[in-house]
């Protein structure tokens, strides 16, 4: 179903010229020659993986489809959430990954990517997970540009990098991939900075004419404690309509104890209304992990979200998305390459906004149970 090709040479304008061969005696011609082989090798790596599930909601949609989610995504039915091949590419001066994806996950993301024109829209942009190429312009300073995993946040796109398997609601409702161009400066050995031009929020395809701006700073105070900082700034709307800035600033704090690991992150968030002032929402997650043993893994999880003007997430009441939920998973890792994850999620709104099935009456409660097996190839 899938093909990946990846191939890129790069000959950075920092390289040092390199002398006339013919004023070098033949060993040193050839300790050249040499050196610089290694110096521009590189190395392409290829991969797979596929995380399949089975997921049950409380609220048993008629459609199957589960409500203000991206992942799992469908209720009461086996499925595969992510499957996707990679080719990697790694050099000293150039860099690059190329994946192919699949899944419920997929099909869900990016169903709200803008169709402008005759050639855009989510058809061809949500079997493209990544496809970027980066290039050293010092030891120090990368430049990446393409199709990439977004910087925002701590829980990411593929889920066996995460502390749980279902994803916080800031998760879900802040990019997970952006199109554009990223600078990474490590500025010293713990502390490194990004700059970002994109398209915009979470879409390949343009929405208008302006661009979007992002960073981020990382900042390993310890072995053992991290501290983020990440921001982005754009106007969303369609050229015609008016314009809506947006404003996003997240903090993210991390610290590994032994077998302990603790994780926060807290969001804030606005963007200009059409006449006077803006929405605003905020949000948070708190994750707890202890490791039991080799194989196994307890994880906790409380988060909230409160997005009164409806910015992120669209619930159509008086008082928008008013939600906090909590979450207890299990993992177990047989083996490096597999991984069974089974987790238990609760909500709370402060609307009914959780649809029933059929006649039903909408729900301010949901909950749901999934369990997942992931292999990594």
């Amino acid at each position: 179903m899938f093909s990946a090709v990846l191939a890129a040479l790069v000959i950075s304008d920092t390289l040092p010229a390199r002398p006339a061969t013919d004023s070098l005696p033949a060993m040193q011609e050839s300790r050249t020659r040499s050196e610089v082989m290694r110096d521009d090798s590189v190395q392409v790596k290829f991969g797979a993986f596929v995380d399949g599930y089975y997921a049950w909601d409380s609220q048993r949609p008629a459609t199957l489809d589960r409500s203000y989610t991206t992942q799992p995504a469908r209720h009461n039915e086996f499925n595969i959430n992510l499957a996707f091949i990679e080719a990697t590419l790694r050099g000293p001066r150039v860099r690059g990954r190329l994946a192919l994806q699949a899944g419920t996950a997929v099909q869900s993301n990016y169903s709200a990517e803008p169709r402008v024109g005759s050639i855009s829209g989510g058809d061809l942009s949500r079997h493209l997970q990544e496809a970027t190429i980066g290039v050293a312009v010092t030891p120090k300073l990368w430049v990446d540009a393409g199709v990439y995993f977004s910087y925002i946040g701590l829980e990411g796109w593929i889920s066996r990098d995460n502390a749980t398997y279902t994803r916080s609601l800031i998760a879900d409702y802040t990019p997970y991939y952006l199109s554009g161009v990223k600078a990474t400066w490590q500025a010293t050995q713990r502390v490194s900075a990004q700059l970002h031009v994109m398209n915009g929020w979470q879409n390949m395809a343009e929405t208008n004419s302006d661009k979007a701006l992002g960073a981020r700073v990382d900042w390993q105070v310890r072995d053992d404690l991290l501290l983020v900082w990440d921001g982005f700034v754009g106007n969303e709307m369609a050229d015609s309509l008016p314009s809506q800035l947006r404003i996003l600033q997240q903090l993210i704090a991390r610290h590994i104890r032994g077998p302990w690991e603790f994780s926060l992150v807290l969001d804030g968030g606005r963007q200009a209304r059409v006449a006077t002032g803006a929405d605003w929402w905020t949000g948070s997650s708190a994750i707890v992990r202890r490791q039991v043993n080799r194989t196994t893994a307890f994880v906790v999880r409380g988060e909230h979200l409160y997005d009164r003007g409806q910015v992120l997430v669209r619930s159509n009441t008086a008082d928008g998305f008013r939600t906090t939920g909590a979450s207890f998973g299990v993992d177990i890792a047989p083996d490096s390459r597999v991984r069974w994850r089974s987790e238990v999620r609760g909500f709370r709104s402060g609307d009914a906004i959780w649809p029933g099935l059929g006649s039903r009456d909408a729900s301010r409660t949901s909950w749901m149970a999934v369990t997942s097996l992931a292999l990594t190839l």
